[in-house]
């Protein structure tokens, strides 16, 4: 498997599909601003990875995945119409302690 490599910022598919993700998590969370997405080249594809506080990731993930399974039901009718794979990682961070 290939090396994940960031997309440039000038792709405006890639943009419209981060924007996209990071609207429906910021909608979910309790903690809006703590939410990232980045679009990562793999080969094919794009993988989106968000990010949300360690807290929220329950709420984006929802009861037996099924919140996470309809936003990449949605990414994925997206995907169709600008004809490119992109698939969804929820990144789960555990709290490192401060020292």
């Amino acid at each position: 498997m290939t090396q994940p490599m960031p997309v440039a910022a000038e792709d405006d598919s890639a943009k419209n599909m981060i924007d996209l993700i990071a609207e429906m998590a910021r909608a979910l969370v309790d903690t809006p601003d703590s939410v990232t997405v980045e679009a990562l080249k793999d080969g094919d594809g794009t993988v989106l990875r968000l990010r949300v506080a360690p807290g929220d990731v329950g709420k984006v993930i929802g009861k037996q995945g099924r919140t996470a399974r309809s936003i990449r039901t949605i990414l994925s009718a997206a995907s169709m119409k600008v004809k490119h794979r992109y698939s969804l990682d929820i990144v789960e961070e555990t709290q490192s302690p401060q020292e």
